[in-house]
């Protein structure tokens, strides 16, 4: 509201202007003047008197220096004086231009390169007009130098991580420094962050140690979890004499299923040890280790 009270003060302010300063002998003698001229030479002289804006444009016609009536002009078409008159078309659509590449320096001192897409449109065509000499031009210049001003400010974190807040913070500071000029900045897009290659190379590798130290952690809390239920079903096999024939059973039958070439005999371990026994005597207790793994 208070950015439109503004716009139509200075609309106020040039309507003002021209009913104090118009008028004049002088200038009403070469009015008349041109327009007997005009009317001598009929035929030739109308098509130089008559000008069409379109539905998307606004003309701000200056007579004698002094905007006529105060404010832009159209659409339609229009009578002017070609002696008198200077017309000037502003175009109302939304434009959007790229800003070119900015080497920027970030609050933690690192170099980036970044680019913006700015849209912006006319909204006041007589101060597009009259407060600037090219605004459009002065709009891309006043957009690279905000760019790197907000910019500058920023670590390297909030310039990846916040874009969009970053985008709004150089959009306010851009419409309010070019609302002087007719000129409504509609958005801006930072487009791109380039990082140099040894920058990238040590983020890169500084994700991968990240991500191989949680999966270690991962892989050790399996372990973890793990041992706990082989604890458990063992304490469970204890309980039952028969389970564990059951297990060993099971266990062959697997090896059976994944390894067709591989034949297995079955041998209790007890007739192991009675045989081994017979001949020399008990059997060592690394022996029936070996024994119980065959």
């Amino acid at each position: 509201m208070e950015v439109e009270r503004s716009k139509t003060d200075r609309r106020n302010n040039y309507v003002s202007e021209d009913e104090s300063e118009g008028g004049g002998c002088f200038e009403s003698f070469l009015i008349i003047a041109c327009l007997i001229f005009i009317g001598l030479t009929f035929p030739l002289t109308i098509w130089f008197c008559l000008r069409m804006v379109k539905e998307y444009e606004r003309a701000v016609i200056l007579r004698l220096g002094r905007i006529k009536k105060g404010e832009a002009m159209g659409p339609g078409l229009f009578f002017i004086i070609p002696c008198l008159d200077d017309i000037q078309v502003v175009d109302l659509r939304t434009v959007s231009f790229d800003v070119p590449p900015q080497e920027i320096l970030t609050k933690d001192s690192v170099t980036v390169a970044v680019d913006a897409v700015v849209y912006y449109k006319v909204s006041n065509p007589v101060a597009s007009v009259c407060k600037v000499t090219n605004a459009n031009h002065s709009t891309r210049l006043l957009a690279s130098t905000t760019l790197r001003t907000i910019l500058g400010t920023k670590a390297l974190h909030e310039l990846l991580a916040d874009r969009e807040r970053t985008s709004e913070e150089i959009l306010q500071q851009l419409d309010e420094a070019t609302d002087p000029w007719g000129i409504q900045v509609e958005r801006v897009e930072v487009k791109d962050v380039r990082l140099p290659q040894q920058l990238q190379r040590a983020m890169a590798a500084e994700a991968e140690a990240a991500r191989e130290a949680r999966a270690k952690v991962i892989a050790a809390e399996g372990e973890q979890k793990a041992s706990r239920s082989l604890k458990e079903a063992s304490d469970i096999i204890s309980q039952s004499p028969a389970g564990l024939q059951l297990r060993y059973l099971q266990t062959l039958t697997q090896i059976a299923a994944e390894r067709n070439s591989t034949i297995v005999f079955p041998l209790p371990i007890d007739m192991m040890q009675m045989v081994l026994a017979k001949d020399g005597g008990a059997v060592p207790s690394g022996h029936q280790r070996v024994v119980a793994q065959m």
